[in-house]
């Protein structure tokens, strides 16, 4: 075994594999750019070495200075986690030219995986099942539509040397061919440096389901069970689960055996998984291979008692795997969330911030938290927005969802928007409980998931006017924070001879409601908006509220977030925040537009030329951050006049980007 290991990543995969090789007794070495000087990673590992500026590109990316920093501590293998260099053959080629072990697939598996037209090429020769699509070299955009025309849409375009759902668009029609062609190639070129498609065939319900396999150098492969990672957005993976729901033990071994097929196929040693589209038919398709560590990798470990970064530094250092396939034994079930510095409500934008408070959930053999962050540290621009991975296990799929939704409940980030509410309304929803799954899970039931129906609003409203009038009295009480004495803190509205009144705005369910509620002496709460009244009871004591409304007794917590307060109930979270008057004090003029900012990041490319006029919704610009891409669309039908910025340079989040008229005849 080794007795010094140097991890080239960062964030929680880097914490995660020092803990590991500490457990083993591995002296470990930490790699940080400038923006990484302080990072969780850095303070856990025995050594860190500095390795280049902010971008990945110039640190992370950069193969002579991983391998500079393994060479000068005197590390004997590097482990490469996920991402970055993970699934890069010229790394792994430059860590056996040097003599350091490179912990994972021989090069030539990396090389035969690396691209999607030749893996599927790869496979079908093996006879594995592939989903119908085109996978040439050539390029021509005319052939790759004329592919997709001929198969039928929808089809989807794919990054040959893409994962992590860059590089990918779905492609529903003709008319939308070139535009997505064109987003999917630049976005695999600023991703991978590779601009090379391919297309496939749509399916329209597929499920994503994956099998982990391993393999040694003795000649031993074995699967570890499967995951179904169908919840997605962006096409990337949101909530994962092991066991998949519904698998048969039939269904388990043809799969199973089948990813291994494919492992054995290019030569495979260490950890890989191998990615299949599982139809309502009961039918399987090969989608790729991952030759590295998968990031929903614990929801193996949770059901199988495995560490599997262990099992791939003992094959690394020549060991035979720790078990066979018939000692294998599955055990319970599993979830992990993906809990990341974003807002839903803007199309999942990656956002930034400082994390100005943070408290996880308490772990225990049920919950576990994979993070690589702690209180204080900042989302930066420059690195994927993931805070941690939320990881619960129970002996049954019913009691393991209800672990999810209590930590979810249970988690506090304060100083930046996050997507926990979603996390929780995803797991809180009837037809995730059910199981029944897709890939296009979140689009079809974005209503429910959002709470766009009316009966949310209605159920949700007045309970959210309750909590933040017990919240304020809670804030002005003796032993608070604040002055109990002041009368600008007096939270229950007290009037001479009057029902205590309460009249504010509150922003609930992406709307402003004018509120109105009278505190009634027999300790009741009226509360008209929306065009309705309801009666409420109700305490707040610290987080719990224990309220009543209509003869039903409920409870919930009550969390304040960086903008707000999300209201934890049984049938999901509740968002919400007071509107203050608008004093004159803050400029809004470029708010709402649509043409300002929505993040820090850089600008890719300019869509029109100025004077253009365009359609409502017509794409103007593109912007990257934090690994993707995201495109500006026009507010109204009008003119482009003028643009403030060019391709390539970095702006600010609420940064004007355009002049815009708006209007259909502007002449």
């Amino acid at each position: 075994m080794f007795t010094k290991l140097l991890i080239a990543n960062r964030g929680e995969i880097a914490c995660r594999i020092i803990r590991t090789a500490r457990r083993l007794g591995i002296a470990t070495v930490a790699v940080y750019s400038d923006a990484d000087r302080d990072a969780l990673h850095v303070q856990l590992a025995d050594e860190a070495v500095h390795i280049g500026p902010a971008p990945a590109r110039e640190s992370y990316l950069v193969v002579d200075h991983i391998i500079d920093a393994a060479r000068s501590t005197g590390a004997q293998a590097i482990h490469p986690g996920y991402g970055f260099l993970s699934e890069n053959a010229g790394f792994a080629r430059a860590c056996a030219d040097h003599g350091i072990c490179f912990v994972g697939p021989p090069t030539g598996a990396i090389e035969a995986m690396g691209s999607k037209s030749a893996a599927k090429e790869i496979m079908g020769a093996a006879g594995v099942p592939l989903v119908p699509g085109y996978h040439g070299a050539d390029q021509d955009p005319a052939l790759l539509q004329a592919e997709a025309d001929r198969m039928g849409y929808p089809v989807l375009l794919k990054a040959t040397a893409g994962g992590g759902g860059k590089g990918m668009r779905q492609v529903w029609s003709a008319d939308e061919f070139d535009a997505a062609l064109a987003a999917a190639q630049r976005e695999a070129s600023a991703s991978f440096g590779d601009a090379t498609m391919l297309v496939e065939k749509y399916l329209t319900k597929p499920r994503h389901v994956e099998v982990q396999v391993f393999c040694d150098n003795h000649g031993n492969g074995i699967y570890l069970a499967e995951r179904d990672c169908s919840v997605q957005r962006r096409h990337q993976k949101v909530i994962e689960e092991a066991p998949a729901p519904g698998m048969t033990p039939a269904l388990r071994e043809a799969m199973g055996t089948t990813a291994l097929q494919a492992a054995q196929a290019i030569d495979y040693r260490g950890a890989g998984t191998v990615e299949f589209l599982l139809d309502e038919d009961g039918s399987f398709y090969f989608m790729e291979m991952n030759t590295r560590l998968q990031v929903e990798h614990p929801v193996t470990e949770m059901i199988t008692g495995q560490d599997l970064v262990e099992w791939q530094l003992r094959v690394a250092a020549g060991e035979t795997l720790p078990l066979t396939q018939e000692q294998l034994v599955l055990r319970g079930h599993a979830f992990e969330a993906r809990v990341y510095a974003e807002d839903p409500d803007n199309d999942f934008l990656p956002v930034t911030g400082t994390l100005a408070y943070l408290r996880p959930p308490a772990e225990s053999p049920h919950v576990r938290v994979d993070t690589g962050v702690q209180q204080g540290d900042e989302i930066s621009v420059f690195y994927d927005p993931m805070i941690a991975k939320l990881i619960v296990w129970d002996e049954s799929r019913e009691r393991a969802l209800q672990r999810l939704a209590t930590a979810l409940m249970d988690y506090r980030i304060g100083g930046t928007v996050t997507n926990l509410d979603f996390l929780y309304n995803l797991a809180t929803a009837g037809p995730f409980q059910r199981a029944e799954l897709d890939t296009g899970f979140i689009e079809r039931h974005s209503a429910l998931i959002f709470h766009e129906r009316e009966q949310d609003l209605q159920r949700e409203l007045p309970l959210a006017t309750l909590a933040l009038l017990l919240y304020r009295q809670q804030q002005a009480a003796p032993g608070s924070d604040s002055d109990p004495w002041s009368p600008w803190n007096s939270g229950n509205a007290w009037r001479l001879n009057e029902p205590h009144a309460h009249n504010f705005v509150l922003h609930c369910h992406q709307q402003d409601f004018p509120v109105a509620v009278t505190q009634q002496r027999d300790g009741s709460y009226h509360i008209r908006s929306n065009g309705r009244e309801d009666v409420l009871r109700g305490q707040l004591d610290s987080d719990l509220l224990q309220v009543e409304h209509a003869g039903h007794r409920q409870r919930a917590t009550l969390a304040p977030t960086e903008d707000g307060f999300t209201l934890y109930l049984a049938e999901g979270a509740c968002h919400f925040r007071e509107v203050r008057p608008d004093t004159g004090e803050t400029d809004n003029s470029g708010a709402g537009s649509g043409l300002v900012a929505p993040m820090n990041g850089t600008v890719v490319t300019l869509l029109v030329e100025p004077g253009t006029r365009v359609e409502a919704k017509a794409p103007l610009l593109v912007m990257e951050a934090m690994k993707m891409e995201h495109t500006i669309r026009a507010p109204a039908a009008g003119v482009v006049e003028q643009f403030f910025f060019a391709a390539g340079d970095l702006v600010d989040g609420g940064a004007e980007l355009l002049a815009f008229t708006p209007g259909e005849d502007t002449e």
